[in-house]
């Protein structure tokens, strides 16, 4: 019964040590970094949202549909400087951080500015582009929507969880939002007179009049509401920024953004 007892004993301690090595190998696992995680899989996985020219969207070349635009190549300078492959994932704005923050994606181009909500959530890059506002309407309207004042009260449409909905909220008085989460479906509800106008950033604003002939920018005007875009990725992963921001100093100084905005800004008025 001794010999037993001991045997018992001895069984459970082995196992209880095995539980803790599996444990610990687990929590190694799980606590891996973004940067060796995209380096282990051999792929960067890019979130993005792909209705917004000239940053991202959907372009049919020799009859594939792909995925361009000037995020897309800041993306690609990212995956080239970490010796990987690009993989990119296209959702709605406001799914793009629950998929960062679950791994589901490495990290967000997509236009996205810092915000003080934000950075509580995830890190960023620094800055990599500025832009100013814009407000679409119906070409009839244009003359209509010259001041904020104008604006008072009006149906104004806003992609979902964007600073936009909070610019339009703090500088548009009473003004009535429909918040979605495709600009493309926004373009549609001003065509359809279901909101008076869309307030989007000014290139985004110049590539949708451009390809539509029923569409105008008003002359609205936001002062000191600029949006820069930055880079977002887990919080932790400082190693991962640094990679980041050595590409935007590196595109930077070759001018290459500002090339590929004037690129994707010419590509996405073709028809």
């Amino acid at each position: 019964m001794i010999k037993i007892g001991k045997m018992m004993k001895t069984l459970v301690a082995c196992g209880m040590v095995l539980s803790l090595a599996l444990g610990m190998v687990g929590c190694k696992k799980s606590g891996q970094s973004a940067l060796d995680r995209i380096k282990q899989s051999g792929k960067l996985v890019l979130g993005t949202c792909a209705d917004y020219p000239p940053y991202e969207f959907h372009k049919t070349t020799n009859g594939n549909d792909e995925i361009i635009g000037f995020d897309v190549e800041i993306a690609k300078a990212i995956a080239d400087e970490l010796g990987v492959k690009l993989e990119i994932k296209d959702m709605k704005f406001d799914g793009l951080l629950p998929a960062l923050k679950t791994n589901n994606i490495d990290l967000i181009v997509a236009g996205m500015n810092i915000t003080p909500e934000r950075q509580k959530q995830v890190d960023f890059s620094k800055l990599y582009y500025t832009a100013k506002q814009a407000v679409v309407v119906r070409k009839e309207d244009k003359d209509k929507f010259d001041s904020l004042e104008a604006l008072s009260g009006k149906k104004i449409g806003v992609q979902k969880s964007s600073t936009q909905e909070t610019i339009a909220k703090d500088s548009i008085k009473d003004a009535q939002l429909t918040s979605l989460g495709k600009v493309t479906d926004l373009m549609l509800e001003v065509k359809n007179k279901k909101v008076d106008g869309i307030l989007v950033v000014d290139e985004v604003a110049k590539a949708y009049v451009n390809k539509n002939d029923d569409l105008a920018i008003a002359g609205a005007v936001f002062k000191d509401a600029d949006d820069s875009s930055a880079i977002a990725v887990n919080k932790g992963n400082g190693d991962l920024i640094d990679v980041i921001n050595k590409v935007i100093d590196k595109l930077n100084s070759q001018n290459k953004i500002t090339d590929w905005v004037t690129q994707y800004n010419d590509v996405a008025q073709q028809d």
